[in-house]
């Protein structure tokens, strides 16, 4: 699995989700501030948390923003003036 997708894992294993008054719901993955998302369904609440995890770390490694370690995975690392995420397995 490539270090970008590995990372994308770790973090929805990491998602904490609330059941709201109205019936909807609210996800978080509290390791990445800002990281939330709400659908009208669970199943819709997860896949906007990860497309909001996925937007997230791609706009954060653009910036070059420090993103928190995950699982074991720094994808702040560099090798060859390249994010280590970028590298071919």
């Amino acid at each position: 699995m490539f270090p970008l997708t590995a990372y994308f894992e770790a973090a929805m294993e990491l998602a904490a989700y609330e059941k709201l008054e109205d019936g909807s719901y609210a996800g978080e993955i509290p390791k990445l501030p800002g990281v939330v998302a709400f659908g009208g369904t669970l199943r819709e609440c997860e896949r906007e948390l990860r497309s909001t995890v996925e937007d997230w770390v791609l706009v954060g490694l653009r910036l070059g923003h420090p993103l928190p370690k995950l699982a074991g995975i720094d994808l702040n690392k560099r090798r060859h003036g390249r994010v280590a995420s970028a590298q071919k397995a």
